[in-house]
């Protein structure tokens, strides 16, 4: 490995704040690193320093020699005019250092990206202007894809992207050549792609070995360790004050921290923050229906999206709809929200059912007001819980504190604005939820709240998501929309969408080149799953192991109650502590095991 960039005590600072301070990071030329924080904790201005497109106030960013960066960033600048050609190997846009013509300039192999970016129809001289968003960032992309770079560099690269689409993406980074680094708020895709994650957080940025999973496992130990290091202050204070009053010590237990499934450490991780504690918002209650749709039938232009579709949504029911970009998913949510009527069958809608359309679109939110402005004109109360709540202080709940809900509306960050928006939905108190890309924007934290929230709702839950963490999350029963005017119920969720979309529409990996630039450029790697008989095996011992563990940590908690029984007396403290500290040590070697075994057990 040989580095290509280094940063070298970097600091920046805004009006604002202070966003780093004094950062020093280095890049090897086969890193792939995913980037996480908070919405405005500096994610995108370190992607901008690393290009040298943004100076640092203090401190330096050195490249090696002749480096060769492709940046997609958030907000794109495309030349109307421009066809998808012109774009993608032509000079109409161009990362720095780039030249227009490369040896991969083939249409087949352009052809090979666009459909495993979700755009198999698009012509090669189509022009981008007329083109939406998510189109062009896509073309974009795709122009990064084509051509042999050092250092590629994507911010918030599966936006736009159907589930098919991030499964190749993941695909196609996996095999590429040189440096990655990835701003996502997907965490599949980290998991997936990433070997290495910062987190930007307090001025800093702080490196771990692995992807999501690995970054939240290492995030919860950072707060065991705090709170073992607040809980001996706490004991030693209580030592002195017993010492002082010559009475007997306060007999207290200390916090602890076992590992006793790698999946459930993932899944108790310990919030970042308080704010967006969501629990739950009052509801009115449901009836037995909630929606039928009968004979159904939508249409987009010429397209049909459904055909005599019969559907039934109960109450409770947590519902996921995957498809791909153009399949109808939104329209059928439009439907169900009331905003548009169908272009055949009929909708039958439950009596009590107030439902909340979350959409992917913010212009609804009103510029022209403060943040607390923007509450207020929605509820000035709302019971939260069994808690009422003041429009300032929902607006804490959602993350928003002190001097920032008087922020303009205008100024707020698309993150900070999805947020926004999701408090004026949730603030109306629903019964029906229907969101249409939720995760949009969302930082990860703010996605894990929306998540609790979601994994709670008593009420019905709609969800069109290309996000297949959250889907797996939050959603009981998945639903294909293939643009074929079939509703299709997959009983085998996101794994059952993939597969057919993967036979019918040629996403499997055999199509994609093996050679060339930006192409395949490794044989897959071998299978490395375990077999059945070493998975039996690994299931056995880890029975043993947990024996063990839980042997060990009776063992601990009678050493810490003797620790507290004995505090004033010094000699046999230090004979306590030392048992104390050979138990944590075996129990570390044993947990330690029990995770790489749990890799083998599957």
């Amino acid at each position: 490995m040989a580095n290509i960039v280094n940063l070298d005590k970097v600091s920046k600072a805004y009006p604002a704040g202070r966003i780093f301070d004094e950062v020093s990071l280095g890049i090897d030329d086969s890193d792939r690193i995913g980037i996480v924080g908070l919405n405005g904790a500096g994610k995108t201005t370190l992607l901008r320093m690393l290009t040298k497109a943004e100076e640092p106030d203090s401190g330096r960013v050195t490249h090696r020699r002749d480096l060769r960066v492709a940046a997609l960033p958030q907000r794109l600048d495309l030349p109307p005019a421009a066809t998808v050609r012109d774009v993608i190997i032509g000079s109409a846009w161009l990362p720095a250092g780039f030249a227009a013509e490369h040896e991969w300039a083939g249409d087949a192999g352009v052809r090979t990206v666009l459909n495993g970016l979700g755009m198999p129809h698009l012509g090669l001289d189509a022009p981008v202007g007329p083109m939406s968003g998510g189109e062009r960032r896509r073309v974009a992309l795709a122009a990064l894809l084509v051509r042999p770079a050092d250092l590629l560099i994507l911010d918030e690269p599966t936006n736009h992207l159907d589930v098919a689409g991030i499964s190749w993406l993941a695909r196609h980074l996996l095999r590429r050549r040189g440096a990655l680094i990835v701003v996502t708020h997907d965490r599949w895709f980290l998991d997936e792609v990433c070997t290495t994650t910062w987190e930007v957080a307090d001025a800093t940025v702080r490196s771990y070995e692995g992807g999501y999973a690995a970054w939240t496992l290492a995030r919860a130990e950072r707060v065991r360790v705090a709170a073992e290091a607040e809980a001996r202050r706490q004991n030693l204070l209580r030592k002195e004050i017993a010492w002082l009053r010559r009475g007997p010590p306060a007999r207290t237990s200390k916090p602890r921290f076992r590992i006793d499934a790698a999946n459930a450490l993932i899944a108790d991780v310990p919030p970042a923050r308080d704010a967006v504690s969501l629990q739950r918002l009052a509801v009115t209650r449901l009836g037995k229906r909630v929606y039928e749709l009968e004979g159904v039938r939508l249409k987009a232009g010429e397209r049909t999206l459904l055909e005599g579709t019969n559907w039934i949504v109960g109450p409770g029911d947590r519902i996921a709809v995957l498809g791909a970009n153009g399949a109808g998913k939104t329209t059928l949510l439009r439907v169900l929200a009331d905003l548009r009527e169908p272009d055949g069958g009929r909708v039958l809608r439950g009596t009590t059912v107030r439902p909340a359309f979350l959409s992917q679109e913010l212009h609804e939110l009103p510029n022209g007001q403060r943040l607390l402005e923007a509450v207020e004109e929605v509820a000035k109360r709302v019971r939260l819980g069994d808690r009422e709540l003041s429009a300032a202080q929902l607006a804490e709940v959602f993350g928003f504190t002190g001097p920032r809900v008087w922020t303009p509306v205008a100024d707020l960050s698309g993150g900070e604005r999805r947020r926004l928006q999701l408090l004026r939905l949730l603030a109306t108190e629903p019964n029906v939820l229907l969101l249409d890309e939720p995760t949009n924007d969302l930082d990860i934290d703010t996605l894990a709240a929306l998540e609790d929230l979601l994994d709670t709702w008593p009420g019905t839950l709609v969800v069109a998501s290309h996000d297949r963490y959250l889907v797996e999350r939050v959603a009981d029963t998945v639903y294909g929309m293939y643009g074929d005017g079939r509703l299709v119920h997959l009983p085998g969720g996101v794994d059952e969408y993939l597969a057919h979309v993967s036979d019918s529409e040629g996403f499997a990996a055999a199509s994609e080149p093996k050679a060339g630039p930006g192409a395949a450029l490794a044989d897959r790697a071998p299978d490395l799953r375990a077999s059945e008989k070493d998975q039996r095996a690994a299931k056995k011992e880890l029975a043993k192991l947990e024996r063990s563990i839980d042997r060990l940590t009776q063992k601990e908690e009678a050493l810490h109650a003797q620790l507290a029984e004995h505090a004033t007396d010094y000699a046999k403290i230090t004979d306590l502590d030392a048992q104390l500290r050979a138990v944590q040590q075996e129990k570390a070697v044993i947990e330690e095991q029990w995770l790489a075994l749990a890799e083998i057990a599957g």
